[in-house]
Formats: C-alpha cells, structure tokens, sequence
C-alpha cells in the first residue's frame, strides 16, 4: 500500500479517525466540524489553518481515491464523511486498536518517540507501557510494505523518533550539531522526563474540557 498522501491528506484522515474514536456521537463530521478538527491547535503538529474550500477539496480527492466516503442519512441537510482508511469492508488495511491510535497519533503529529506515542495515544486506546507501543510499531515497519519507520536518535535524546509512510518515504531533515546543542545534551534526559510530564497534564486537561463541553451541549449535570 502506497498511498502518497499530502499534509492536508493526513489531516483529514487522521482527524476523521480521531473523532470516531473520541466523539462517537459526532461522527461522520460535517465539513464544518472536519474543518475544525483540521485546524485545531492541540493535538496537532504542526498546526494548520485551512480554508473550508481547501479541505472540501482535500475531501472529495480522498474521495475519489476511496479513502473518504460521504454518509448518508434521513433529514440530513448537511453533508457528512467518513473515512475509509482501514478497519472497514472496502479496504485491504487492518490495523489492531493499539496501531490505529499509534498511526493516527503520527499522522496528527509527525514523528514521536514511543514515550510520547504512549501518552499521545492513550486518549484513543489504553497502553499497558511503552515497551507495547514499541512492539506494535516493530510490528507496522516489519510488514510487507512498512508502514513506519524508526528514525536514527537524535543528540540528548533517549528515544528514537517513529515516522509514518503513508506520504511515501520520509526524508529526516540533516542533523547539525552546534556548541549550544552539545551543552544542552547533558540536561537532555531532564528536559525531555519535564516534557512529557506536562504534555500528561495538557492531554487530561483537553480530556476535561471535552468531557465539560460534551455534558454542556447533552444538558447533562456535572454533579453526581
């Protein structure tokens, strides 16, 4: 499978994927809601601003290429979609729970370790630890035909980097190492264990905004 997609090709798939998995109620999207999840500011990198004529035509593209499908239903005034990318009855890709929220976690943010694919991902499947995340994504590059690869680690990193390639072959940008970089490589570990700490708090706070704005729209209360 080479499917050669665009950034704005991710976008909405990986957008698509997300929200079926997190808003079910809300799903197939609108364009409307697509566009805003196309251009939200967390979970995304890197953040993006697309015009609604961009992403429509980003759509009916995907379209044609039988990775979106328009749903249909009674009333509906409103064109809804879905996507097609895996896990349904018309395409050859089937990915387990775990991979889908690592593929979608990559294709929304490009590559990460599998510390960061961990935490990212937990909103969209539970992990058990990172060493899981690392076997799945052991298991997306044996394939046939690879669907990420593991980038070479970066200076003062303890991880390695995982990229997806579903845009084709991805080409690392060159590394450069500067007397301000090398300094910076011993407090690497810290920086990175500080990181990861408040994207955690990031992510649960995104969690409650979702959960606060989805009992307002419901009416439901907020008290036990």
């Amino acid at each position: 499978m080479n499917m050669n997609l665009t950034l704005n090709e991710t976008r909405v798939i990986a957008c698509l994927v997300e929200k079926e998995i997190t808003t079910p109620d809300q799903y197939p999207l609108s364009l409307n809601a697509l566009v805003n999840a196309c251009n939200q500011k967390s979970n995304r990198d890197p953040v993006l601003d697309l015009k609604e004529s961009t992403v429509q035509e980003t759509v009916d593209g995907l379209v044609k290429k039988f990775l979106v499908s328009r749903a249909s239903g009674y009333g509906s005034r409103v064109s809804k979609y879905q996507h097609r990318f895996c896990n349904t009855e018309f395409g050859e890709l089937k990915l387990s729970a775990q991979a889908l929220a690592i593929v979608c976690e990559l294709l929304l943010r490009g590559p990460q370790t599998p510390g960061e694919l961990r935490t990212r991902g937990e909103r969209l499947c539970k992990f058990a630890d990172a060493s899981e995340v690392e076997a799945e994504l052991d298991k997306l590059a044996a394939r046939e035909q690879p669907l990420v690869v593991k980038l070479p680690r970066e200076p003062g990193k303890r991880e390695s980097r995982y990229a997806h390639l579903f845009g084709g072959e991805y080409h690392a940008p060159p590394a450069t190492e500067t007397a301000e970089g090398k300094r910076a490589d011993s407090d690497g570990g810290r920086i990175e264990a500080l990181e990861n700490r408040v994207l955690e708090l990031r992510l649960e706070l995104d969690e409650l905004r979702q959960t606060v704005e989805r009992l307002t729209a419901t009416g439901e209360s907020l008290s036990p």
